[in-house]
């Protein structure tokens, strides 16, 4: 259920407001049989070993896809118009890999799962998933405008009203990917999920992003103050690089062969 939130959420300058936000929680990594303390135990027990930690294998995109549709369908038109365009940290360290866009058969929502080739935190833990998936949801109305976007943010969605406000934006976090709908101010998303607790967590989690160097090239900090880690100023559209567009309301399958394996296996629709 959402949390409540008696506060109307704002907009930085330059944005008009999104006219409603709400929060849901979720299960950040469905897959995973280990809980999270006995997967951090299991890592500290074998620090001294970091350089054997999970590496990525990403596959090629395979020539079939289960249910996927044709590039020519009007589904997959639908889903190239409709689909973010990103704000990237600018310094961010990883590449976006692969994005698979998910059609509801059922309602007029689109997921977008965007594959991140690493996190930033956490990559040299055993049992952890080397990959970065994360989601953003669109919502469209009879004439195909989007009226309503989700995206998830650690284990939460966060939800924002947006009617007639064009094309649909999306910030991504350096390092951690998490995506908040363009223009949020901070103070309206989760109390413990501040994005200046992020950037705290850059700082006093130095152990960890040097260990997960150990495991495969990744950055050496977040050398920069706090205004940087909010200038989300690349730009990635993803209407011109959807490697499938599957219509279906269960897409693990087409996941897995997109992704490969393990990869989070995080919340399929809002």
């Amino acid at each position: 259920m959402p949390l409540l939130n008696s506060n109307q959420p704002r907009m930085t300058s330059g944005a008009g407001p999104p006219k409603q936000l709400t929060f849901y929680f979720s299960k950040t990594n469905q897959g995973s049989n280990l809980s999270l303390y006995r997967r951090v135990a299991a890592g500290l027990a074998l620090a001294g070993t970091a350089a054997c930690g999970p590496h990525a294998h990403i596959p090629p995109v395979p020539v079939a896809v289960p249910a996927a549709v044709e590039a020519t369908d009007s589904g997959a038109t639908l889903a190239r118009s409709l689909a973010p365009l990103l704000y990237v940290q600018r310094d961010e360290w990883f590449p976006l890999d692969r994005i698979v866009a998910v059609l509801n058969p059922d309602q007029r929502i689109i997921a977008y799962h965007l594959l991140w080739q690493d996190d930033v935190h956490g990559s040299w833990i055993p049992f952890t998933v080397p990959t970065d998936e994360e989601i953003i949801w669109v919502g469209y109305d009879a004439t195909h405008a989007p009226t309503d976007i989700w995206t998830f943010w650690h284990g939460n969605v966060l939800h924002a009203d947006w009617r007639d406000r064009g094309q649909v934006a999306v910030d991504v976090q350096w390092g951690k990917h998490g995506s908040l709908p363009h223009g949020i101010v901070e103070s309206d998303l989760p109390a413990l999920k501040k994005l200046n607790l992020f950037y705290a967590f850059s700082w006093i989690g130095l152990p960890d992003i040097w260990l997960g160097d150990l495991t495969r090239r990744g950055p050496v900090c977040f050398c920069h103050g706090y205004s940087r880690y909010r200038d989300f100023s690349t730009q990635i559209r993803l209407g011109g690089r959807l490697d499938v567009v599957v219509r279906t309301e269960d897409p693990t399958d087409a996941l897995t062969a997109v992704f490969g394996r393990p990869y989070s296996h995080k919340k399929q629709w809002p």
